[in-house]
């Protein structure tokens, strides 16, 4: 049994990109109609499971199967915000570099494909020859002034219209070869799948200095959709061959405003999770770690034993209440799959360092600090971009010291650290409806034992006429009981 401990020690991760994908990805509806062409918006929380799928896509390699992720990871977004097309107006000026992104990351994966025709593919591979290059640099030579091919290498039976367009290209800036990388995509493509993966969109998402910053931001992103939107229906006869994808967080998307976005529901996907699916994508993880097969069908409970102990954990002052394991982990999570995978990990760490073959109670509740001090990180990296003094506003909660209070008591010590100038944001409304929106505090109801947070309920709103509540996996992290 300690090979199964040992197993998710080593190999769970927080980052899909670090595990053996093809082995613990967790199959979903969602994942299939992203893979059919149909979804192509793909909206969630940080640790939802956004960069699984991506990487499941991206290592689904076939014969007729082409992707490539473009990170925006470290970017320099200010060289993007310079490629405006004038044509268009606000916020629709970033939609032709949005394309001619795709449809040249397109033409660098067709060459890759061994069914697109010679003449074509010579071409092409003179333009976009095979590199590991960063996209940054890529970019800089896709719209340099002299980004041509040699006249020498066109064959002979290259038809009149394409050797038209292929002149035309040699001689046009990055603006005008859209439509011609467009040409000849729709003439030469053949009915594989290509896969453009947008992914770590949010590198630039911050507490913007000026609104005009935050506009080129929200253009930029705004235009991404459109621009993705308009190359499925020019290319709606191909069967779904050219699929890019967009992943982006939640709070980013819920920012765009534009009167197309109603459109764009059709065409999205918003990874959600409840108590029932968790449970499955854990017997799945646990099921493969043990028996390294995957299984349709699975029973939580009999998989969740092979590695807890069969035993409710104890809780209160006296220890007269008891939860079922499952249920003490889940109180300290944003039911996410990467947070059950960091609670996991470490009790299976721990069971390793206590030589036992199970995970027992005493791991589970030791483990819990460890975890509040993880949720503490995860929300200041998360939240840090639109409230730089998050660390701060952490202290006023851990100064309050309780697990459930008034807004009066925030505000009032709030008043303090303005005063004294510890803090500089004074709209505590906004302070507020952020840490509302992240789930670092919920809602306590005054009539009923009730609280309510916006992990559990996307629609919530925060209400200013009732307490606040902390969330249970922040209590150990800000000293509270």
């Amino acid at each position: 049994m300690n090979n199964i401990i040992k197993e998710i020690a080593d190999n769970w991760k927080l980052e899909a990109r670090q595990e053996d994908n093809n082995k613990y990805f967790f199959h979903t509806k969602e994942s299939e109609k992203i893979l059919a062409g149909d979804k192509f918006y793909v909206i969630g929380r940080k640790g939802a499971g956004k960069t699984a799928i991506s990487e499941f896509i991206l290592e689904k390699k076939e014969y007729n199967i082409f992707s490539e992720k473009l990170s925006f990871k470290n970017f320099p977004f200010n060289e993007l915000y310079q490629l405006e097309d004038t044509n268009y107006t606000s916020p629709n000026q970033y939609i032709s570099i949005w394309k001619y992104i795709i449809y040249s990351t397109i033409c660098k994966l067709m060459v890759q494909n061994q069914k697109t025709e010679k003449e074509i593919k010579r071409i092409l591979e003179d333009l976009y020859p095979s590199t590991n290059k960063p996209l940054r640099r890529l970019l800089n030579k896709w719209t340099a002034k002299d980004f041509s091919f040699s006249i020498s290498i066109l064959g002979n039976g290259m038809s009149i219209k394409l050797e038209k367009d292929l002149g035309k290209f040699n001689q046009s800036n990055w603006v005008q070869k859209v439509d011609i990388l467009e040409d000849i995509i729709d003439e030469y493509i053949d009915d594989s799948k290509y896969y453009v993966i947008f992914d770590e969109l949010d590198e630039d998402y911050r507490s913007f200095a000026t609104i005009e910053e935050k506009s080129k931001y929200d253009f930029l992103i705004t235009s991404l959709f459109k621009a993705v939107q308009d190359i499925k229906n020019n290319f709606k006869d191909k069967k779904n061959s050219i699929n890019p994808i967009i992943f982006l967080r939640d709070d980013i998307y819920s920012i765009i405003r534009d009167s197309d976005k109603n459109k764009w529901t059709d065409f999205k996907i918003e990874i959600d999770w409840d108590r029932d699916k968790i449970k499955k994508m854990i017997a799945h993880r646990i099921s493969v770690a043990v028996e390294g097969n995957k299984q349709e069908q699975l029973d939580f409970q009999k998989e969740w034993n092979k590695i807890f102990l069969e035993q409710p954990v104890k809780m209160g002052d006296k220890q007269t209440k008891s939860l079922h394991s499952f249920d003490f982990i889940t109180r300290s999570t944003h039911l996410r799959p990467r947070d059950y995978i960091k609670y996991i990990n470490e009790c299976c760490k721990q069971a390793l360092e206590d030589n036992v073959s199970k995970i027992n109670n005493k791991i589970i509740k030791k483990v819990d600090k460890a975890f509040s001090n993880y949720l503490k990180d995860e929300i200041m990296d998360e939240v840090h971009a639109i409230l730089p003094e998050i660390e701060h506003i952490f202290s006023i909660i851990s100064q309050i010291r309780k697990p459930s209070f008034s807004i009066k008591e925030f505000r009032s010590i709030y008043n303090q650290y303005l005063q004294k100038g510890t803090i500089k944001q004074k709209n505590i409304d906004f302070v507020l409806q952020t840490l509302f929106n992240f789930s670092v505090i919920g809602n306590k109801s005054p009539k009923r034992d009730l609280c309510f947070f916006r992990y559990e309920n996307k629609e919530a709103r925060f209400n200013f006429n009732e307490n606040i509540e902390v969330h249970r996996g922040l209590f150990k992290a800000l000293q509270i009981l």
